[in-house]
């Protein structure tokens, strides 16, 4: 007879947008339609050659990048009447759904990006059943995990969300990201004085800057573990009065920058649950990332254990023999309140 035995619970709970990608492609340059004179009139219209519908989403992103490595996360979120399909995907993917409520009449969440072939982009984001996550408890499932990420979603979801990871005694990640330009000061200070670790950009770090008056410096004062990302410049980790820099994995093909940042924490936390130095866990963090821009779309790139570890050490010959298949074969054990 066969036994189902309990899982183990998830070591990784993320708090964050839950959507459906729409990328659209235009086969020219937006400059080339635009008139400057003309801007405050604006009025265009453009012919797509290509749209896909993808899963997508801050959380829906992180979580999928954990599974490749192994892991079992939990997603705190929203989805709305046409989110059965992406919660199938997620099951089968092994991450625990269980804390995503249905808002039926709602769509999920979606983002709309409109690329040209110059790089450009316009976009926009729809949040849908975001708007009823900050009601979802998170502080019962962060209890028994090792980390709690909060990324960009609504922001009363981001402020109650980030208050029970922390009331629980589970080390909070605070990722505001795009949010950083939404979130007034007082939210984003009540987020890093909360925060074991602080990850984003160079760029939201600059408009943090200017919103709250702290420099990544003095950040990095107030919060154990700070992320600063820079994008094909690579990255820097400031943790125990040190700022270790790591750099990137070059893409073959560069495809779609578009959940790099995303993966790239991904890759980072499964490296700080396996007990690695900062610079190994920045390494598996630049590969994952790696990995995800080589594909159009940001949950569209699959690998195995053997090809992570492959390329990891063909990356970083000085890290040789550091990883290995074993483990990212399963879930490390979760070490709640460490």
């Amino acid at each position: 007879m066969d036994v189902d035995l309990p899982q183990p619970a998830p070591n990784v709970v993320i708090s964050g947008s839950l959507a459906y990608d729409y990328i659209m492609s235009f086969p020219g340059s937006y400059k080339d339609h635009i008139l400057l004179e003309k801007v405050h009139v604006l009025s265009v219209s453009f012919l797509f050659d290509s749209l896909q519908r993808l899963r997508g989403g801050i959380a829906g992103n992180i979580a999928y990048n954990l599974a490749l490595l192994g892991e079992r996360p939990a997603v705190v979120g929203a989805g709305g009447a046409d989110f059965a399909p992406y919660r199938a995907a997620f099951d089968r993917l092994g991450i625990d759904t269980s804390s995503v409520v249905d808002a039926p009449d709602m769509l999920t969440g979606s983002s709309f990006m409109l690329n040209d072939l110059a790089g450009n982009q316009i976009a926009g984001f729809y949040p849908g059943a975001s708007i009823v996550a900050a009601d979802v408890p998170i502080a019962e499932v962060a209890a028994r995990a090792s980390f709690g990420l909060v990324g960009a979603t609504t922001l009363e979801a981001m402020s109650r969300h980030a208050v029970g990871i922390a009331g629980a005694g589970c080390r909070l990640v605070y990722d505001p990201s795009q949010q950083v330009v939404a979130a007034s000061a007082e939210d984003l200070t009540a987020g890093i004085e909360l925060a074991w670790a602080f990850t984003g950009s160079d760029y939201e770090f600059a408009m943090l800057e200017r919103k709250t008056g702290l420099s990544v410096d003095e950040i990095a004062e107030r919060v154990p573990f700070v992320v600063v990302t820079y994008g094909a410049e690579g990255s820097t980790i400031m943790t125990g009065g040190r700022a270790i820099s790591i750099p990137i994995v070059e893409a073959s093909p560069l495809t779609d920058p578009t959940g790099g940042g995303d993966a790239y924490r991904a890759g980072l936390l499964k490296g700080l649950l396996l007990g690695f130095e900062p610079e190994a866990a920045g390494r598996m963090a630049a590969l994952a990332a790696t990995f995800a821009i080589e594909r159009y779309g940001t949950q569209e790139h699959v690998y195995d254990a053997v090809a992570f570890v492959e390329r990891f050490d063909h990356s970083f010959p000085d890290f040789v023999g550091m990883l290995d298949e074993s483990m990212l074969g399963s879930p490390v054990p979760a070490t709640p309140g460490v």
